[in-house]
């Protein structure tokens, strides 16, 4: 029957080209709008690491006091975003939670066997960063704690570079050289760039860090780092005053797994907070904070207000496009009542009309997924355009499977919410009425 109801819905879609058009227009047209936006505000606000986002945390504690924070509103405590370097050391030599990591990004210039040296981006860290983050390996595997202890010129590879470098090979064990020095591989990994970069949000949307290496040995070869450094006042001259400063740059994680953790690790940050201010060193109330994955990414604002805002805008457009179909289906259905009231003569039911209606609208919907579809594809193409080279572009603007399945899926209900009312319309023509009145 459904077969049957579905040749009739394309018969009688041909009959009347132009409504038939202009529904699918307004239908296309509001998906393709609305899903151009969504796709980019999806892309920036997605979990990118839903089994354990719950359970990493970013440790915040205040560094610099109430003079430095904003006096009200909203921000009035907001903390420092990242740690000292003597704050990061003391947080991992406390071992307070089961898996933890200081890190920071760095930039090298990687000379290859042959060619051309060419910079790369790569970050100083510790073990544990993997076994967090669920970082995955081709080959190989992390550094050993003994050589995070000894500084050791160890390196894991990104995919992409260990292609670069040694197309074709096997990279494991063989050396590279970062600036000049020589780094022995004990990892490559399997190409792995969550998307935002949760764990360094400055970095959310670029193409991901390509070498990885132990955070001691970064501090020992005096590797400046490649993000923000902020500092209240001038720091000491030289690496050691940079390391000596209150001057923050280090990024810190730590793997909390259940809520007796999570509270014994913020009373454990206040200590070490109130401890600070017994020393000397700060002159105000410990004020700490402890915020998982989502709550960090909201923090750091990674998916600007701009984009919400433009998102409730989009589907404003959208629902205005499906209201014009809606009328547009009264029209087209109006017409069609002699039609209806032939058939209910002839022993069709109230149900097979609606049945009959409903599949016409679903066919609409799917014609207007399509061409929603197209002008999102169309979108995106021209947001690319309008970055040029900027190198998020792609990762924000992009159309996987999941997206066009969305888009065609939300076409086809939308259509079918907005068809309830005019199918219903439909149902109630009295046959005597219309035959009369023909």
């Amino acid at each position: 029957m459904l077969g049957y109801y579905l040749q009739l819905a394309l018969r009688t879609l041909r009959r009347n080209i132009i409504l038939t058009s202009f529904i699918i227009a307004a239908v296309g047209v509001g998906i393709g709008a609305y899903m151009t936006v969504f796709t980019v505000f999806l892309v920036m606000s997605g979990d990118p690491i839903p089994e354990k986002s719950g359970r990493l945390f970013v440790p915040q504690i205040d560094l610099w006091g109430p003079s430095k924070r904003p006096t009200s509103g909203a921000d009035a405590s907001r903390l420092p975003e990242q740690l000292t370097y003597r704050d990061a050391v003391a947080f991992m030599q406390a071992h307070s939670a089961p898996r933890q990591a200081a890190m920071y990004s760095i930039n090298q210039d990687v000379t290859p066997e042959k060619g051309d040296a060419f910079s790369e981006t790569g970050r100083a860290t510790y073990r544990d960063f993997f076994a967090m983050f669920e970082v995955p390996f081709h080959s190989g595997g992390p550094w050993s704690s003994q050589d995070d202890a000894d500084r050791a010129n160890v390196v894991v590879l990104g995919a992409t570079l260990a292609a670069r470098l040694f197309p074709g090979a096997e990279a494991l064990g063989r050396t590279v050289s970062l600036e000049g020095r020589q780094y022995r591989v004990v990892g490559v990994l399997n190409p792995w760039n969550p998307l935002p970069n949760f764990y360094d949000p400055d970095h959310a949307f670029d193409e991901g860090e390509q070498f990885f290496m132990p955070f001691s040995t970064a501090i020992d070869h005096q590797l400046m780092n490649d993000g923000n450094y902020n500092c209240t006042k001038l720091p000491p001259p030289g690496w050691s005053g940079r390391l000596q400063s209150e001057c923050i740059w280090i990024q810190y994680w730590a793997e909390l797994p259940d809520s007796g953790a999570v509270r014994d690790y913020r009373q454990w940050l206040y200590n070490y907070a109130a401890e600070q201010g017994r020393t000397g060193r700060f002159s105000w109330p410990p004020l700490v904070q402890l915020q998982n994955v989502h709550q960090w990414l909201v923090f750091r604002h990674v998916a600007p207000d701009e984009v919400r805002v433009n998102s409730l805008l989009a589907f404003g457009f959208l629902a205005v496009c499906l209201v014009n179909a809606v009328g547009l289906m009264l029209a087209r259905f109006a017409a069609r009542a002699g039609d209806f009231a032939v058939r209910r003569a002839l022993g069709a039911s109230r149900p097979d009309i609606f049945l009959q209606c409903l599949t016409e609208t679903a066919v609409v919907g799917s014609l207007g997924g399509i061409l929603g579809l197209a002008l999102t594809a169309l979108g995106l193409a021209g947001n690319r355009a309008s970055l040029g080279s900027f190198e998020q572009a792609a990762r924000l603007t992009r159309l996987d499977p999941g997206i066009m399945a969305f888009t065609v899926a939300l076409a086809v209900g939308a259509t079918l919410c907005s068809g309830i009312y005019p199918t219903w319309r439909a149902t109630r023509v009295q046959p005597a009425w219309q035959l009369k009145a023909q």
